[in-house]
């Protein structure tokens, strides 16, 4: 009987594993949608932050400050009401349409590979499933987030390219240099014809340092915020499925994430939005993200590095809050209907 039922028992075990991948890969893809979902609409809200900060951080480019020096954009409030007076809600929202294709590759890819990528890393260094008992390991979560947010900026990084040009560009206030692209579409036809693919992917080393160094932050701390809050608030209704918990997570989380981000931040801006040199190859101001960090704070001072930090906070502080709370929400519905 032993040896007739063993053929049952394998094949039991192969159906079983079969349906735990197919369930595996699903999870993988909702995750994926899910984050693209909630990533695009928290940047509709965003974006005008976006333009604001991509403007106050080209202005003064490798320029000494002097008494003398004219600066279109005082601060965040005058920058908001300048770009809106004179270019209008289009202004404001000037490369949402890349910022939404950049956002479905990177937090798609992001937030869909997090968990698995999580778990891979549990099993190989603690020796079991990140959702099992026991505390969080941080630095796992750190390097898990780390990996999909350069993964994920690294697909994106001709969205971003194209979305940084296309907010810095301005006839009233220009900052940086101008490209002028008429749309998305007409920035990746003219960077393409300018230098291929090497082209479209300028920038991406210093982008990549960004999305890892924020990504590791950002799903690390809001996972360690949202599990705090669940253990010591959970008589106060505040568990691991409440709104406000999300809510308050992705408020402690966006001032980590910011301050941590920015510097790499502002040199990805000047890598993206600098002229490119002759034949198309690098840029006429920076070659690579080090020299850019280097001319960047040996002529403007190290608090350079965190021009448009307010900008930034309010930019990414909502985005944090909204793209947490939809993406919890969105998968609480995957949970209900599928």
């Amino acid at each position: 009987m032993s040896t007739a039922g063993a053929p049952a028992a394998t094949a039991a075990s192969a159906a079983t594993a079969t349906a735990a991948a197919g369930r595996s890969q699903n999870n993988i893809l909702f995750a994926w949608f899910a984050g693209s979902m909630a990533s695009c609409g928290a940047v509709t809200f965003t974006n005008p932050f976006e333009v604001v900060k991509t403007r106050l951080q080209l202005q003064g480019e490798l320029a000494r400050a002097s008494p003398g020096m004219t600066r279109p954009y005082h601060n965040v409030a005058q920058a908001f009401w300048v770009i809106g007076k004179n270019e209008g809600i289009r202004g404001l929202q000037k490369g949402l349409g890349p910022g939404y294709m950049y956002q479905i590759m990177l937090n798609g890819t992001r937030l869909g590979f997090y968990e698995p990528t999580k778990n891979v890393m549990y099993q190989v260094f603690a020796g079991r499933p990140s959702d099992a008992a026991g505390k969080q390991v941080l630095p796992l979560n750190v390097a898990a987030g780390g990996l999909c947010g350069m993964a994920g900026a690294a697909l994106g990084s001709p969205f971003f390219l194209v979305k940084t040009r296309m907010q810095s560009a301005s006839k009233f206030a220009a900052v940086g240099y101008q490209h002028n692209y008429t749309s998305a579409v007409d920035g990746l036809r003219k960077i393409w014809r300018e230098g291929g693919v090497r082209g479209l992917y300028r920038g991406m080393d210093a982008a990549m340092m960004r999305a890892g160094s924020g990504s590791a932050v950002q799903l690390a701390t809001y996972d360690h915020c949202k599990g705090y809050i669940a253990r010591n608030l959970a008589h106060r209704g505040l568990d691991g499925n409440s709104v406000l918990t999300h809510f308050l997570a992705s408020m402690v989380t966006g001032f980590f994430v910011c301050t941590v981000m920015n510097p790499f931040d502002v040199v990805s801006t000047r890598m993206y939005n600098q002229k490119a040199a002759s034949a198309g190859h690098g840029g006429v101001l920076y070659k690579n993200p080090l020299q850019c960090f280097y001319k960047t704070v040996s002529t403007e001072g190290v608090f350079s590095l965190y021009k448009g930090f307010l900008a930034h906070y309010l930019r990414l502080g909502p985005h944090t809050i909204l793209m947490f709370v939809f993406v919890e929400q969105i998968k609480a519905l995957g949970k209900k209907y599928f």
